[in-house]
């Protein structure tokens, strides 16, 4: 991709289609839903466009999650720090292995799974991670409900039931694989 001098002062549609690779008309359609500054011949004020794309995407604003299964995969979510950078902090994650319950993983207190909607009402927790054995999926699902998480981020190969007021997002790690070996 081609680099974009930061001092430009307005950028065109077709600027930015050109760097990134796409077709203009798309660039136009996406740029509408977060700004309403460009003019036609003169472009967006790069850095009136910075700004409402940032507001676009929450940032600086934080959302609080929790984490449930601290097997592999939950340590090393709860070890990597990217996830600030797009605005989720993973504020405590809960599993039923008593040997867990009380460490830290990557700084981040591993509490009992029966604590899980006492603590998510008190930190106002809106997102849920679940990355525990697939025959717990849908348990931990509904605690998480139950305690009032708005959005889940599953990564279990389970199709999990949730009211229509929960915003769900499934990660088959094992189907994205069967993809990209049959794409070879």
């Amino acid at each position: 991709m081609k680099q974009l001098s930061n001092e430009t002062e307005t950028i065109s549609s077709t600027t930015i289609a050109s760097a990134l690779g796409v077709h203009e008309v798309q660039v136009r359609k996406d740029l509408a839903m977060v700004s309403d500054g460009g003019k036609p011949k003169i472009g967006y004020v790069t850095k009136d466009l910075i700004v409402d794309i940032e507001r676009f995407l929450g940032h600086g604003k934080s959302t609080k999650a929790v984490l449930v299964g601290v097997g592999n995969l939950g340590k090393s979510f709860l070890k990597y720090e990217n996830f600030k950078n797009y605005g989720l902090e993973i504020v405590g994650a809960f599993d039923r292995e008593p040997t867990l319950v009380g460490t830290q993983v990557g700084g981040i207190k591993v509490f009992g799974i029966d604590d899980i909607a006492n603590f998510c009402k008190h930190q106002n927790v809106q997102v849920g991670i679940i990355t525990v054995p697939a025959v717990c999926a849908q348990s931990v699902c509904d605690k998480l409900v139950s305690a009032g998480i708005r959005a889940l981020w599953n990564f279990t190969p389970t199709n999990l039931r949730v009211p229509q007021t929960v915003i769900i997002k499934n990660e088959d790690m094992a189907a994205s694989l069967a993809m990209l070996t049959r794409q070879l």
